[in-house]
């Protein structure tokens, strides 16, 4: 190494061991690696990028997916590039392989896309417009037939089961009764535990308007399964890179696009800007007309999931990962929010192209 690695180590889980850099560099024929910086943007996986003398490289640690999974993902991306849509393609190793294994440690290498990342409130009107133009040719490319041999058709009925309102009063009584049992409760405890009282108010209130059916309605195809400002690159005003596509899943085509705006377009703000929502929905739809009933039903399904689900306490108190703990407060600010406002939510997915 010609520059000292700022993280180069075994002792977190998102560390990484020089040894490692090493073989690396010679398994993807990059030569002697210069420098490895940590990405901090990454919630699931470890990413670096790595200065070598063939230029630099976004390097990722494939730990939240299984390994057979992460091989077919990647070649989905050869594809999607040769197909145009802004991806990063796959680097092969000296044996042709996308996955390069080291010690029981699978990583797998992209070159680097210079760009940044963009908070959806920093998007104009007409940049929200092309990215929801982007996510429509992301769906078609992905069910078109240059994909076919990797992804086989989808089925047009998918179950979306409901969580009921017992159900999630229960997980929250069993958080709340996790947080009184501590001996030292943090600041973060603290909020929690109020938050989950808001919460049950909320369940209580609004717990008839949950969806009826445990069918979900179509378009139904494959889907990125992440699309949103952490994985969006943009330079100059363009999008330039689309990032992680290690959720490619069958889902309702509205999912994702209710998903990807409240994300994009709300979330850590606390509320939905539903200006630049409409805008992204218009031009989504102005390349998969989806119907406007199958996006209300998407939304619906979206917004009692967010009421009757606690994926970040999970991590925190069930896996021992705080590594989502700065997204719980946020989103319960904009489940609150959105509760209130379904009406104008729902009139912001209803744009027309």
């Amino acid at each position: 190494m010609t520059e000292a690695m700022d993280d180069v180590s075994c002792g977190s889980r998102y560390s990484i061991i020089e040894e490692d850099l090493v073989v690396l560099g010679e398994s993807f024929g990059l030569g002697e690696i210069q420098a490895c910086h940590f990405l901090p943007n990454g919630l699931m996986n470890g990413n670096w990028r790595l200065e070598t003398p063939e230029g630099a490289f976004a390097l990722k640690r494939i730990m939240d997916v299984p390994l057979p999974l992460a091989r077919r993902d990647l070649a989905v991306l050869a594809e999607l590039a040769d197909a145009g849509v802004p991806v990063g393609r796959p680097m092969a190793t000296s044996s042709g392989q996308t996955v390069a294994e080291v010690a029981g440690r699978d990583y797998c290498l992209i070159p680097w896309l210079e760009g940044g990342h963009r908070p959806g409130t920093e998007l104009t009107l007409d940049q929200a417009a092309d990215l929801g133009v982007l996510l429509g040719q992301i769906h078609r490319n992905l069910n078109d037939e240059r994909t076919a041999r990797l992804l086989p058709p989808a089925s047009e009925l998918l179950a979306a089961p409901v969580t009921t309102p017992h159900a999630a009063r229960t997980d929250a009584d069993r958080f709340l009764a996790l947080i009184a049992a501590l001996e030292s409760p943090t600041a973060f405890d603290t909020e929690a535990a109020q938050a989950l009282g808001e919460r049950k108010v909320l369940l209580d209130k609004y717990a008839h308007f949950r969806p009826g059916t445990a069918v979900a309605a179509g378009p139904v195809g494959w889907t990125h399964g992440d699309v949103q400002h952490r994985n969006v690159l943009w330079r100059d005003g363009e999008i330039v890179g689309v990032l992680d596509w290690d959720r490619i899943r069958v889902r309702p085509f509205g999912e994702e696009v209710a998903r990807t705006a409240t994300v994009q377009f709300g979330g850590e703000d606390g509320f939905l800007e539903l200006e630049r929502t409409s805008a992204f929905v218009a031009g989504y739809r102005s390349v998969v007309p989806i119907p406007v009933p199958a996006l209300a039903d998407a939304v619906e399904r979206l917004w009692w999931k967010r009421m009757s689900g606690y994926w970040q306490l999970v991590f925190h108190y069930d896996r021992d990962d705080h590594s989502c703990d700065h997204l719980f407060l946020p989103a319960e600010r904009f489940l609150a929010w959105w509760t209130e406002r379904r009406e104008m939510v729902q009139e912001a997915f209803a744009a027309m192209p």
